[in-house]
């Protein structure tokens, strides 16, 4: 069973494929965490040892104190002074909370979560809901865990409501809280800035608080809200990992603290610096869910558990099941300068290069001539497109070519229509001006009204437009954070409303679309998140194209998020067939897509960009689908390789990149531990035969030092 509760034990246990979690009801009121690892028979309760200056409540006496309880969810003021999952402000205005334990129940299948995405249950799906209780503020909160076996992740994220005579404001608000009873960890995260995101670093735990956040109103290019915690010594092989993520696109908290007696608490949710919510009495809050999965075989197992949960629970099924469009952008080729001839142009030559789709990228609509003007005003611009938009994309998809088309609804330029019509409707202050960024506001997506206008103008300007593919952006963060549709006391809800409105809209994109998809993008990876991937097929990863660069982002990334999220586009290689190759050889990460003005090409490039899709299009589903493993990893050395493997482990796409500064020489050996034994591979490029035994046991390969030189093993 995935989930049991041992009554003589008192004991809940949840447990997956591979891993087990374990919390007992303690002193018949509290919840204590016991257990989280390799999964095993052997969980008993362990008793607590006092410490001078902790306070505990007069009935349960040393017994019990809150500060040195491995506590399941964290509340303040109550004797606990690490850091609290939830605090609330209630009628006596301290902040203080004490929930207490008071049922439980297990359910097929897990709880909606109120307009924000969350993962998808299958069949095996199971949830442990933990109802709790206040009896001052008289709230009850549900701890739930839903349980993904199959994938090892088990999702947290709670439900709280206010059942008292007055409303309440939640002031600190956490999906989870997970003690650990060790601190010999390192901590592994992804910092960045915009074209430079996925910035591998790891460093070891020390005494204190630890955090990873984001106040921008968005995941952000500068956090991901991935982390890992590992065993000092962990490698892809070796050592115990721990992988926790967000189910969520805007401003977050992640933190580890290690306390006085080297125990270490880790919490995800939506912190307090950009969080608020007033419950009113009767009102419910539901937090989004965080995630956590275990390997105690290193970085690889933990990396297939989190690619695994994300095929099956996160994209959208087309996503996985279906091939993704190779797409032609329009952007870096002609930036604004877009019509109807050259999307014409366009498309008569991605014909013949096997293309699946062009992309209309920014500047087709409004008075869109540059990053001035015209957001907010999403209607065809007539100049540009004399015969209107529909006819546009009908002459292309006659030709045999799909037809994609980028927006950016969350934004609005001051010189626009909307903006003279509605000023109120974009984020601001009283009495402030708001700041600009890219010559942009932002719509304030919390209030229905917006919402209800971009639907419209949506719907009246595509609604004879035959469209199959959507490049949502966003490009630029939040700030001068006001709504003029909420009181004073509820200011601090907006960055939260912002995402649901988000959501909202997204959710009318794909019911309204449904045999169009999308393609998320925020000024490249700056909501590069789980719930963002719930929409769409894949996330531009960058908006950096160089591929020396890119290497690095791509590893990181991988780390986390599987290759059919990451959207790879080889820009223009100047004229050097040798860069155009290793750019290839870079995007087939990912989902290859291209990115530059096709008209300029050589016949002689162009040629060799319709070999390579013919050649990609024969291991896409390979990367789509298949198992991933880094081999030797860009950060630790001149060089990066890995391999995606399929399901029957007869088909292997080995990739070697030598980056920037690489030295003549060779790898040192590279071990593809899912050949098979006893079974000869060969190598459809070069007709090179390799056992599996020896695959397994590694090879060496030759490092050229040359500029541009990456290298393709394709293994059947």
């Amino acid at each position: 069973m995935a989930i049991r509760f041992d009554k003589e034990k008192n004991i809940f246990l949840l447990t997956t494929k591979n891993t087990a979690y374990a919390f007992e009801i303690y002193g018949e009121r509290y919840l204590r965490h016991l257990y989280y690892g390799k999964k095993t028979r052997n969980i008993e309760s362990n008793p607590q040892k006092y410490f001078s200056f902790s306070p505990y409540p007069e009935d349960l006496g040393v017994s019990y104190s809150p500060d040195l309880f491995s506590s399941e969810y964290a509340f303040w003021g109550m004797g606990d002074f690490r850091t609290p999952a939830l605090r609330l402000k209630g009628a006596d205005g301290t902040g203080v909370c004490d929930f207490t334990y008071s049922s439980y129940r297990i359910f097929r299948g897990r709880h909606d979560l109120d307009g924000i995405p969350s993962a998808r249950a299958d069949e095996k799906t199971k949830t442990l809901e933990i109802t709790m209780k206040d009896s001052v503020t008289s709230c009850t909160l549900k701890l739930c865990y839903t349980v993904f076996s199959d994938s090892d992740v088990i999702s947290r994220y709670m439900i709280l409501t206010n059942k008292g005579k007055n409303e309440l404001e939640i002031e600190k608000c956490m999906s989870f809280t997970l003690d650990l009873d060790r601190s010999d960890l390192d901590m592994v995260s992804f910092w960045g800035s915009h074209l430079h995101e996925c910035t591998y670093e790891r460093a070891p735990l020390t005494h204190g608080l630890r955090s990873i956040t984001s106040r921008r109103g968005s995941t952000s290019h500068q956090f991901n809200p991935f982390f890992a915690l590992c065993s000092h010594k962990a490698s892809e092989g070796f050592g115990d990992v721990y992988g926790f993520n967000f189910v969520y696109s805007g401003s977050f908290l992640c933190e580890v603290e290690v306390d006085q007696r080297s125990q270490t608490r880790v919490s995800v949710g939506l912190g307090s610096e950009n969080f608020g919510y007033t419950l009113a009495k009767g009102e419910s809050f539901t937090s989004p869910e965080a995630i956590m999965t275990y390997s105690n075989t290193g970085f690889d197992k933990m990396t297939l558990n989190l690619h695994d949960f994300t095929r099956r629970h996160i994209l959208p099924e087309k996503a996985v099941l279906a091939p993704h469009p190779i797409v032609l952008n329009t952007w870096e080729g002609c930036v604004f300068n877009i019509e109807r001839k050259l999307l014409v142009d366009f498309a008569d030559e991605a014909v013949k290069l096997g293309f699946d789709m062009i992309v209309m990228d920014d500047g087709w609509f409004g008075k869109r001539l540059n990053d001035n003007a015209g957001l907010g005003d999403w209607f065809e611009n007539r100049d540009r497109f004399p015969n209107g938009l529909g006819e546009l994309v009908r002459t292309v998809k006659d030709k045999g070519i799909k037809f994609g088309i980028w927006v950016e609804p969350e934004m609005v330029n001051p010189d626009s229509d909307l903006y003279r019509a509605h000023p109120d409707w974009c984020l601001h202050v009283p009495e402030r001006a708001p700041a600009l960024s890219r010559n942009q506001l932002v719509l304030d997506m919390s209030r229905p009204e917006v919402i209800e206008y971009l639907k419209d103008s949506f719907r009246k300007t595509f609604h004879d437009v035959p469209l199959d593919y959507f490049k949502w952006d966003m490009n630029r963060h939040l700030s001068d954070v006001g709504s003029a549709a909420l009181p004073p006391e509820k200011q601090k809800e907006v960055y939260f409303r912002y995402m649901k409105g988000v959501y909202s809209l997204l959710d009318w994109f794909v019911s309204e679309y449904p045999d169009a998809v999308i393609e998320t993008c925020s000024g490249g990876g700056g909501r590069y998140d789980l719930a963002m991937m719930t929409y769409g097929i894949q996330i531009w990863t960058s908006d950096n194209t160089n591929p020396y660069d890119r290497t690095d982002i791509q590893a990181s990334a991988l780390m986390a998020y599987p290759a059919a999220t990451m959207s790879c586009h080889v820009s223009d290689p100047r004229g050097s067939l040798a860069s155009l190759d290793y750019r290839y050889k870079v995007a087939v990460g990912g989902m290859l897509g291209y990115e530059f003005d096709i008209r300029k090409m050589s016949d002689e490039i162009k040629k060799i960009i319709a070999k390579q899709i013919k050649e990609y299009k024969r291991f896409e589903r390979l990367m789509r689908r298949g198992n991933y493993h880094m081999i030797a990893s860009p950060v630790k050395n001149d060089y990066s390789a890995y391999y995606y493997v399929n399901g029957d482990r007869n088909e292997i796409l080995l990739t070697l990149i030598e980056k920037k500064g690489c030295k003549k020489g060779e790898t040192r050996r590279l071990k593809i531990k899912d050949a098979i034994p006893g079974v000869t591979y060969t190598d459809k490029y070069s007709g090179v035969s390799f056992s599996g035994d020896d695959l397994r046991r590694g090879i060496t390969l030759p490092l050229s030092g040359e500029p541009d030189s990456a290298y393709l093993f394709y293994l059947k």
